[in-house]
């Protein structure tokens, strides 16, 4: 027969292996809910987004992919940037425009293809008949390449090993948009678009096959056509819209193509 002071101790005993239970499972809790936890969890939702076709909308991609980027360090431009410039548009869009990379007014708005530049392309969108509301706009390097002179920061073209340290971003901006048709501003971003080498002069307004999408081409970069003057502006004005024009009749073109099947 169990005596009263058993009793009493094995009540004792599961008061304490209770107790341990509870701490440990608070402490468990609160694992679970430290900042690298939560991180690592988010990341593990995020990753295969783009592998294994998530649901989530493109729209909800890429800003969960410009989130991502605005906290970048993969190489020195993030020192003196002001914003990280994304992109911009409808990620829906067929078409994607590409420069080589962001300047003095897109880096401080955090808005691609601003300023003279961006009015230009925006003027010659409408004559098209088409706005940024029909495209997606990024460019190849999403921060400001820069350089101090006389106390005064200057753009400058940016480094290959810049270049391949923001590609990811490039990279993922693509897959996520699958655009039928790319147009490249300025040979820098065909360089790494269409390919190495690129001579815009001589293969402007061609087309080519790009890992990127099914066709691409590349035009004159509107910071390159308010450089020029007289006649020499005019003819590259033309051009440009001249190559915007042939862009969207391809994006229709592609749109007709049968599908290609396995069987």
């Amino acid at each position: 027969m169990t005596s009263g002071r058993e009793k009493e101790k094995g009540k004792r005993e599961k008061k304490a292996e209770t107790a341990e239970d509870v701490a440990e499972a608070e402490q468990e809790k609160r694992q679970e809910h430290t900042p690298e936890a939560q991180d690592t969890a988010e990341a593990r939702t995020r990753e295969p987004w783009l592998a294994a076709g998530n649901p989530e909308t493109k729209a909800a991609r890429l800003a969960v992919l410009a989130e991502r980027a605005s906290l970048c360090v993969a190489c020195d431009l993030a020192r003196t940037r002001t914003n990280v410039v994304f992109g911009e548009g409808n990620p829906e869009a067929p078409l994607v425009l590409i420069g080589e990379g962001p300047g003095q007014h897109e880096d401080a708005t955090g808005r691609p293809f601003v300023g003279r530049s961006g009015m230009l392309l925006d003027a010659c969108l409408r004559e098209n008949g088409m706005t940024r509301k029909h495209i997606y706009i990024c460019n190849v390097v999403r921060c400001r390449a820069c350089v101090l002179e006389a106390g005064r920061l200057k753009n400058r073209p940016p480094t290959p090993e810049e270049a391949n340290a923001c590609s990811t971003w490039l990279d993922q901006t693509i897959a996520t948009i699958q655009p039928l048709v790319i147009l490249c501003l300025g040979a820098p971003s065909a360089n790494t678009i269409i390919h190495k080498g690129f001579k815009i002069m001589s293969e402007r307004g061609q087309w080519f096959e790009s890992r990127y999408a099914r066709y691409a081409m590349a035009s004159l970069h509107p910071a390159y056509i308010l450089r020029q003057q007289g006649e020499a502006y005019d003819a590259a004005r033309r051009a440009l819209v001249a190559d915007i024009a042939a862009a969207r009749q391809k994006v229709i073109d592609a749109k007709r193509e049968p599908k290609l099947t396995l069987f």
